[in-house]
């Protein structure tokens, strides 16, 4: 790797090798983007995909976007761009892939590094601001090169192929996380569908009249009867309650000469009445 800036024999390294070989050192930066570039180094190519993405980011703050904020995570196996919230790594360039690494020195918030993309294997030149700390994160990587290249000659080169298949096996994990995530959704999207199809249109689970296991509707005594409407559209008259008649025991309406009236009673029954009263009549008045 070629590092655009000089530093000083006398200047020391700004973390342990610990720190880099065992775990990481953070930063939180704005992430400008990534853009192509033909070279895998130089000043000069930096500087125009510099100028390209600060371009770009006046463009968006003019639209009312905001730079995103990320995370890098350098240490000897490479650098990370990853969520500063949920910790999703977007990028992983891997150390052996950077080629280039450079600080502007004319604006103290600017630095890039050029890293070849291990799917298309083109150059990509990647820029970030840093809030003034450009060059302590340009001298961290160059710290994490130095010590990867140590532990390349005390390993004999094995430690070069061992990274290159922990990285191969990580972008595998990422791709099985994401094909399961992606799972996941169709499946869920299957199931509402099942769900929707086992239920009719317009049924009612809560609707529906209970019945016995005849599968009749049960009477209750309580429920008045509704009279169905007429033909006409009318509705029909209430049913008349029948009235109780008395008979006697050869199931026969008993009669009632006194009640009744002349009209009644047949004619010969009749005269015969009108006789009966007058004999009553004249045996009273004689007596």
């Amino acid at each position: 790797m070629n590092r655009a800036f000089n530093r000083k024999k006398d200047k020391s390294w700004m973390h342990t090798p610990e720190a880099l070989a065992k775990h990481f050192i953070a930063y939180n930066v704005k992430f400008l983007g990534h853009t192509e570039v033909d070279q895998p180094k130089g000043t000069e190519v930096v500087k125009d995909a510099v100028r390209k993405l600060k371009f770009q980011k006046h463009i968006k703050k003019s639209e009312g976007q905001k730079i995103p904020k990320v995370e890098l995570q350098i240490s000897i196996y490479g650098v990370k761009i990853l969520d500063p919230k949920s910790k999703e790594v977007q990028y992983n360039c891997q150390l052996h892939r950077i080629s280039f690494c450079a600080d502007d020195k004319t604006d103290k918030r600017i630095f890039t590094f050029i890293c070849k993309d291990s799917e298309s294997n083109k150059h990509l030149c990647y820029v970030f601001d840093s809030e003034k700390c450009a060059e302590e994160i340009t001298l961290t990587i160059g710290q994490a090169f130095d010590l990867a290249y140590k532990k390349f000659l005390e390993s004999g080169g094995k430690d070069v192929e061992t990274r290159k298949q922990i990285g191969g096996l990580q972008k595998r994990i990422q791709d099985l996380e994401a094909e399961n995530s992606e799972l996941k959704k169709q499946l869920q999207v299957l199931e509402e569908q099942l769900m929707i199809a086992q239920v009719p249109p317009g049924s009612s689970m809560s609707s529906k009249t209970p019945t016995d296991i005849f599968d009749m509707v049960p009477f209750s005594p309580m429920t008045p009867l509704v009279p169905l409407p007429a033909s006409n559209g009318s509705a029909p008259p209430p049913p008349a309650r029948p009235t109780e008649i008395s008979r006697d025991l050869f199931g026969a309406e008993p009669f009632d000469p006194f009640t009744c009236g002349a009209a009644d009673f047949p004619p010969d029954i009749q005269s015969k009445l009108d006789e009966m009263q007058r004999q009553r009549w004249r045996g009273s008045k004689w007596d």
